[in-house]
């Protein structure tokens, strides 16, 4: 699961930064000043939660069982919530209307939410000792 979740987070990484450049170059003369600050929120986030993954795949601290939750949470977190910022972002330039969906935004930031309290309670659950 380790290595899975290492993987995810550099590839989620490795996309944050390709779609962070392309809010600043491609989309720059198609869309808004403020979609284009709302598309960077979606990049901005993706990029914590990848660096949370990393943290989360190579600690010792987390058992696997937490790890496999947040794991989970994550990636539909930042499906739902990323993913519908960079659709309700881009949305005039579709034809499909991301609005419809946009529902899925808040969820999407609660499972994220959750996955930062799973390893908040993964921390509780260490013994002193341990750390």
């Amino acid at each position: 699961m380790n290595k899975k979740i290492l993987i995810t987070a550099a590839l989620l990484g490795i996309l944050s930064i390709i779609l962070g450049a392309f809010a600043a170059h491609g989309l720059k003369e198609l869309i808004s000043l403020e979609a284009q600050q709302t598309f960077e929120t979606g990049v901005r986030y993706q990029m914590y939660h990848a660096i949370l993954l990393l943290f989360v795949g190579s600690s010792t601290y987390v058992g696997q069982k937490s790890k496999k939750s947040i794991f989970y949470l994550v990636l539909i977190g930042l499906l739902f919530f990323s993913g519908s910022i960079y659709g309700l972002a881009t949305n005039e330039l579709t034809s499909f209307n991301f609005k419809s969906i946009g529902f899925i935004t808040p969820i999407g930031g609660l499972l994220l939410i959750i996955s930062w309290t799973v390893l908040l309670i993964s921390f509780l659950k260490v013994k002193a000792d341990n750390l």
